[in-house]
């Protein structure tokens, strides 16, 4: 029999069964609970019912450990998720059971998030990282009966993309307060498109100096993808002293994020970072060579077609110009 009473601003079903474990949820509206209740009722006359008493019994804390040690070795750059995991664990939501968490509470986080200033992508990220968690346990830690409550919630919207440049004079200014190899390393970025990641793991073994590539084994997309050397490109590596290990760059994530913030402020400039490096080195592409956008992707390992639509206005002027060129009848 299922007994549905309110708990604060929420409804509590606690379902006891005859042969069946006592089952409990709780949910933002009556209407909800009453729901899930015939649904539960439901399986448990028809034998199918899975029980939640893993989900009732783990807390998000102890499914954040988990999904750290079954899920990130997969990734290929874990760094940032490590430390999303540890910020997830300091909040007050961690310490909630998985089968207790509901979308309010998922929507009071995003609020929290937004009123300590943090940004909408990163708050969504967070999300990402919830959601899969959600699913995983679901999926693979026996825990079937677990519903997603990040599924239906309402997220920040995204700022239109950045489309920061490097104005005049910049790139020498911001070259000069590097030192080595932290210099070569935003000269690979600017010639290369590559990934912060990217270009943080990339080893001596990767790059084929006869020809002219650098293959990375797995992206950020989940794909290998095969970088195109220019000769620039071939003597920035060249220059760099190798060191005892296989990384060409020997800086973490971390490193290169705070030491990038440190070299713009020395260089005298504002509201630059790292990935700006990545959308300057593309659009240097469309502007300064013959390059589809087909090639183009396949160097930078954009995900979509539409991910570089946004560089289309680049190549006006040239479209304009063989237009005149062709005439008209």
């Amino acid at each position: 029999m299922a007994t549905i009473r309110p708990r604060g601003d929420s409804w509590e079903v606690r379902i006891r069964r005859k042969g069946w474990p006592v089952t409990c949820r709780t949910f933002d509206t009556k209407f909800d609970a009453e729901k899930w209740a015939r649904e539960i009722e439901s399986e448990m006359d028809r034998g199918v019912f899975v029980s939640r008493a893993e989900a009732e019994a783990t807390t998000l804390a102890e499914a954040l450990d988990r999904y750290e040690t079954d899920y990130l070795p997969r990734l290929a750059h874990p760094d940032r998720e490590i430390l999303r995991i540890k910020g997830l664990k300091r909040r007050v939501l961690a310490a909630r059971f998985l089968a207790a968490i509901r979308t309010k509470d998922v929507a009071d986080f995003i609020k929290e998030r937004e009123a300590e200033g943090v940004s909408p992508n990163t708050i969504r990220l967070d999300l990402a990282l919830l959601s899969r968690l959600f699913e995983v346990a679901a999926s693979d830690w026996g825990m079937e009966s677990l519903a997603n409550p990040v599924r239906r919630v309402s997220r920040p919207k995204l700022p239109s993309g950045r489309t920061r440049r490097l104005e005049a004079g910049e790139e020498e200014k911001l070259l000069d307060a590097c030192p080595s190899p932290f210099k070569e390393l935003i000269q690979l970025a600017l010639e290369t498109a590559m990934r912060r990641e990217e270009l943080q793991t990339l080893e001596w073994s990767q790059v084929d100096f006869n020809g002219k590539t650098a293959h990375l084994p797995k992206t950020k997309n989940g794909d290998a993808r095969t970088v195109p050397l220019s000769p620039i490109a071939l003597d920035i590596l060249q220059s760099i002293q190798r060191g005892e290990s296989d990384r060409i760059f020997p800086f973490t994530l971390d490193f290169i994020t705070k030491k990038m913030g440190k070299v713009v402020k020395k260089a005298g400039m504002v509201n630059f970072h790292f990935h700006d490096l990545r959308h300057e080195a593309t659009s240097r592409l469309f502007e300064n060579t013959d390059l589809d956008v087909m090639e183009i992707k396949g160097i930078t390992g954009h995900k979509s077609m539409q991910m570089l639509a946004r560089y289309s206005h680049l190549r006006a002027g040239r479209l304009a110009e063989r237009l005149a060129g062709k005439g008209r009848k």
